[in-house]
């Protein structure tokens, strides 16, 4: 039987793909890996970047090239067969990876090419190749003593199982609430488009009326239109109980021992390699410069923020006790409040744009200010193998006509794919045997989808999301390092890998941006002048409640790992109430569980690293005003960003590259004034 992950094509085949194929597929590369580490070790004389550092790129990529597929379909097309194969290989990956990580031979080579001349007359992106995998090693506990590298081993292992089962435990609990209504009367307030989409969800399961979910498309309308409060208060229920001890589904999938295993992995890991905790293990990869300086950034945020906060929150009660003599305002009444403030004070809704952001509009115009900014020519290709009949596949070139990277695109949300929004990486530019290997990105969003014969129609909220995560693509896609380790957002401090991504939202809220992506779906009309000014008034609305609350998560997972005592019990509810008690205005109900479901700290990357949003937030917002300054398709701008920012990778320090676009340092004054809150 042929295996199609062990085929040699360049994109996958996912249409052939198979459970049963993943596990053999893993264990022959890891064991054709595990050989070549011992050839090399044994055969190499004098390690050089040709004989040490490219065939051990070579090796990552052969792993990478049956990975990453596996591990995207599990996010997007997620079922039982592909799970029970996929946590099967997880403790292979990871025993793998910190073997290689506490190899000491292997980090020997490493130590005498970085001693040798050799190393001398290696170009700035090699040499930090090298660096950051000296840095790596002794992260992987290469130093320690031979008890303490298997605890290490032993402690990684559990923690891939455990931030699998997080995401697993919220996927469950996400599809497994449903709302069916046969009573038009619960669903007063609701617009047409959400109703029609219930309608067209209760129908796909062989019910009449409507069907609502808790997927963002489903939810959010719900909490800012639904008129019927025991509605809106049923869905915000099981929403912020996912995953946890409270709600519709108490204990079923049950986060509660998960994050606490996790964060007691984590915290003991980071001690064993010598550090006090994890937020100081997560520091040793970032731009910042320690725990001190990160809560600093955060507390003076949200010194200026939360006064701001208080007022805004206070007019909102005034509004909802004027309009609907509601004397308590609960977690479920905020977001319908504010959405009726919002249109009394600026006469505007999410609900009143998405006629003019249409999905073929939206993205062509995506690309039109692309072109604009760097000279890029985006084109759809039909020919590709994908893992859904809704996903696309595009070639960017640049202005010389070369091949720059290619992505998939998809954009709606459906059961058995993961929540949210993000960017991952199918293929790496790097240098080959055959020549440059060509970036290819996964571009996953969970949208609304086309509902009966109307195109999907986007909110602006999910406009400003996909500029976001294509941000993320270009970072990665138009890179011209061609080295694996800083090649994309490869080696780019976690701190500062949101700043193409941010600096890319702004260009949803220009008038010059917005006469090319919007156009209604009936009339092809741009977006009108009244109601983009409507937009830009309404841009900061509540802002200042909007930036308490990223304090909130950004504090709560840093002091989280930063103040985490093995002996406490229950740390997790008993910190997020102070930090709430310092920073929140809106006050959640007891039974809220929002860290059972905070995949960012518990499944992803950001453990000690979710202020990264806010600290990249500084460096978007000041790189952006330079366009601002000189105009904002100036194309010459546009180009000095490209060449500092997007092509050069993690190269080079990210701060080091800030000042060579901005001429200088960042301030914080941009992000302030953005936001609406006065330095």
């Amino acid at each position: 039987m042929t295996n199609p992950l062990l085929e040699n094509t360049v994109l996958p085949a996912f249409s052939t793909i198979q459970p049963q194929h993943i596990e053999s597929a893993l264990d022959q590369v890891l064991s054709e890996a595990r050989l070549t580490v011992e050839n090399l070790l044994q055969t190499i004389e004098q390690p050089t970047w040709q004989t040490l550092v490219m065939p051990m790129e070579a090796l990552d990529a052969s792993i990478d090239k049956v990975w990453s597929p596996v591990s995207h379909l599990n996010s997007v097309m997620n079922s039982d067969e592909l799970r029970v194969a996929y946590n099967a290989c997880l403790p292979k990956l990871s025993q793998f990876g910190t073997e290689l990580g506490q190899n000491e031979d292997l980090y020997k080579a490493y130590k005498t090419l970085a001693d040798s001349s050799a190393y001398t007359d290696l170009d700035v992106a090699q040499k930090k190749v090298i660096d950051n995998a000296l840095r790596d090693f002794r992260l992987s506990g290469v130093e320690l003593s031979k008890q303490d590298r298997d605890r290490f081993k032993q402690i990684s292992q559990l923690l891939t199982e455990q931030t699998a089962k997080f995401e697993e435990n919220l996927m469950d609990a996400t599809h497994a609430w449903k709302k069916h209504i046969t009573d038009e009367a619960l669903l007063a307030g609701l617009p047409e488009s959400t109703k029609a989409m219930a309608a067209q969800f209760a129908k796909r399961d062989g019910l009449d009326g409507w069907l609502f979910t808790l997927d963002f498309p489903s939810y959010m309308p719900v909490m800012s239109y639904a008129d019927d409060r025991d509605f809106r208060e049923e869905m915000y229920t099981a929403f912020a109980t996912k995953a946890s001890d409270q709600g519709p589904y108490a204990d079923q999938w049950d986060n509660t021992q998960v994050m606490a295993d996790i964060l007691k992995l984590r915290h003991e890991l980071a001690q064993l390699i010598g550090f006090d905790n994890h937020a100081q293990r997560s520091l040793a990869t970032k731009m910042a410069q320690s725990p001190q300086q990160v809560l600093d950034f955060l507390n003076d945020l949200a010194a200026r923020s939360k006064p701001i906060a208080e007022k805004e929150f206070a007019e909102l009660k005034a509004f909802a006790k004027e309009t609907a003599n509601m004397a308590e305002l609960e977690a479920w009444d905020v977001t319908y409040f504010a959405e009726k403030l919002r249109q009394q004070r600026y006469s505007i809704s999410q609900e009143e744009l998405k006629p003019y952001f249409p999905e073929d509009k939206i993205v062509s115009g995506l690309f039109a200010v692309v072109n604009k900014l760097y000279g890029l020519e985006i084109t759809e290709r039909h020919d590709v193998d994908v893992w859904h009949k809704d996903v696309r596949f595009f070639n960017i070139f640049d202005s010389n006509g070369e091949l720059r990277g290619q992505f998939y695109l998809d954009l709606y949300a459906r059961n058995h794919k993961r929540g949210g929004a993000w960017m991952d990486e199918c293929l790496i530019r790097r240098q080959t045997e055959q020549g440059i290997q060509t970036p290819v990105a996964f571009l996953t969003c969970n949208f609304s989808e086309p509902v009966g014969d109307k195109p999907a129609l986007f909110t602006h909220d999910e406009v400003t999301t996909l500029f976001h995560e294509f941000g993320h693509g270009l970072h990665h896609m138009l890179t011209k390092i061609h080295h694996a380790g800083v090649s994309g957002i490869n080696g780019v401090p976690w701190d500062a890998v949101e700043l193409p991504s941010q600096f890319m939202e702004n260009w949803a809220w220009e008038r010059e941006a917005l006469d090319l992506i919007s156009g209604h779906y009936e009339t092809g009309e741009v977006l009108p002048q009244d109601l983009f000014d409507k937009m830009i008034a309404a841009r900061n609305f509540q802002s200042a409640m909007t930036m308490v609350r990223q304090l909130e998560f950004s504090l709560f997972d840093f002091r989280l790992h930063l103040e985490y005592d093995p002996e406490q019990q229950n740390q997790v509810d008993a910190l997020l109430a102070e930090v709430r008690e310092q920073v929140a205005v809106v006050k959640p109900p007891k039974f809220n569980r929002f860290a059972h479901s905070f995949s960012h700290i518990f499944a992803g990357g950001y453990a000690a690293g979710y202020y990264s949003y806010k600290w990249a937030e500084v460096l978007s917002a000041d790189a952006f005003s330079k366009f601002e300054e000189q105009g904002i398709f100036d194309r010459k701008t546009g180009i000095e960003f490209l060449e500092s920012i997007l092509e050069q990778g993690g190269s080079r320090e990210p701060m080091e590259l800030f000042i060579e676009f901005r001429g200088r340092e960042p301030a914080i004054d941009a992000l302030l004034r953005h936001t609406g809150i006065a330095a």
